[in-house]
């Protein structure tokens, strides 16, 4: 690892970079009251958000994206079976008097962003739904083939703090589930090559560094997508839990991502970067076990 100033640095990016991904499985009141931010417990308030990016932050963010429930908002899918091929998926996002929820506040440049992917981790879209305020129903036009989906909503809600809602729907038909790739850090996307490098022992703060290549020469002109230079999320095989991180500011490429794996296990990222026009996504493998480098566990291991 890093000097512990470095570390410490790393470390409060990281909480507000998950301030909007935390908080699955807690129902609390009335949200139509206009209420002010609170610090939940394992939900940090705007306040402490600032704090965050001003150094005093230290904790680790956990995975979210456990549960439909979340902080008084509940996803609501209008069907949980859905064909396979192209399809469209839609949803409400309620509050907890049941009524949809129509205000959001914008990050990265849309109000509310949607992950679909399957479970066995195949399949991935990071895709952005059309709200019809009349009805309070998100819209949008996925691919879906046999097995079940796993829908995410990451999202901040005016007036509140970032909250991620997940629930599952069934395709139809002949399901044939991929063996996760093995431990892999380089991701070949047509003529890019896409490396990822750091520390990813679990609970640590850490910098995962993306570098781009096209054609064998480093890409260093990427383009904005979304307000950023590229986006990371990271989920969990097993329990499908969610982290989702922006990069550090700096030069189009390569991109640093301040973030943490929060337990071990094996996770599969997924990065959207936009070059010549066009967005293409890098998927990776990632083992997430023992120390950080420069630290070691019980049994001396280190990375």
């Amino acid at each position: 690892m890093s000097t512990p100033v470095r570390a410490a640095a790393f470390a409060a990016a990281l909480v507000a970079a998950f301030a909007v991904a935390w908080g699955a499985g807690r129902v609390v009141g009335p949200v139509e009251a206009d209420p002010a931010p609170a610090a939940h417990d394992g939900m940090a308030s705007h306040e402490d958000e600032t704090d965050a990016h001003a150094g005093h932050g230290s904790a680790v963010a956990e995975a979210t994206g456990l549960t439909a429930q979340a902080d008084g908002f509940t996803l609501d899918l209008a069907d949980r079976q859905l064909p396979a091929g192209r399809t469209r998926l839609d949803f409400r996002v309620l509050t907890s008097s049941g009524r949809p929820l129509l205000d959001y506040t914008r990050e990265h440049e849309k109000d509310l962003h949607l992950i679909v992917v399957r479970r066995d981790l195949t399949g991935f879209q990071h895709v952005h739904p059309r709200l019809d305020r009349a009805t309070g129903t998100w819209s949008v036009d996925v691919r879906l083939t046999p097995g079940t989906w796993r829908v995410i909503a990451d999202s901040t809600p005016e007036g509140w703090d970032g909250v991620t809602l997940a629930d599952d729907v069934s395709v139809a038909g002949d399901f044939r589930p991929v063996p996760l790739p093995a431990d892999d850090r380089t991701a070949e996307v047509g003529a890019y090559t896409v490396t990822l490098a750091g520390d990813t022992a679990p609970g640590a703060s850490t910098v995962l560094t993306a570098t781009v290549e096209h054609d064998g020469t480093a890409v260093t002109d990427l383009e904005p997508y979304l307000g950023a230079y590229g986006h990371l999320v990271a989920i969990r095989a097993g329990d499908l839990g969610y982290l989702h991180v922006h990069p550090e500011e700096g030069a189009p490429g390569p991109i640093d991502f301040a973030t943490a794996f929060p337990t071990p296990g094996t996770y599969r990222l997924f990065l959207d970067f936009r070059h010549g026009g066009t967005v293409r996504t890098a998927a990776f493998t990632v083992v997430s076990g023992g120390a950080p480098s420069g630290e070691h566990g019980e049994g001396g291991h280190e990375h």
